[in-house]
């Protein structure tokens, strides 16, 4: 697992396959807590509204952290079905 201090607010989470699955607001709890405004849910094509609250993916997801941006370990379709409410 990555250590969760090198992950920034702010900092762009991506899936393996380079697709945008959301914003990090902050990491909380062992996960990172997407900004409300642009998490998974309304991003990736077919799954469904959930506006208004945060989500949430498990630390165990995250492959690597370059600067600003979090790559996961799952494709952006298959790291939203991981994804976790508060």
């Amino acid at each position: 697992m990555v250590d969760p201090t090198q992950i920034q607010e702010h900092a762009e989470v991506i899936g393996a396959d380079g697709v945008h699955v959301g914003t990090v607001d902050k990491v909380e709890g062992g996960r990172i807590k997407l900004t409300k405004k642009d998490s998974a849910a309304e991003v990736v094509e077919g799954t469904g509204s959930h506006e208004g609250h945060h989500h949430f993916i498990s630390l165990g997801l995250v492959a690597d952290v370059e600067g600003d941006t979090v790559r996961l370990s799952a494709n952006a379709d298959v790291a939203v079905t991981f994804e976790e409410e508060a």
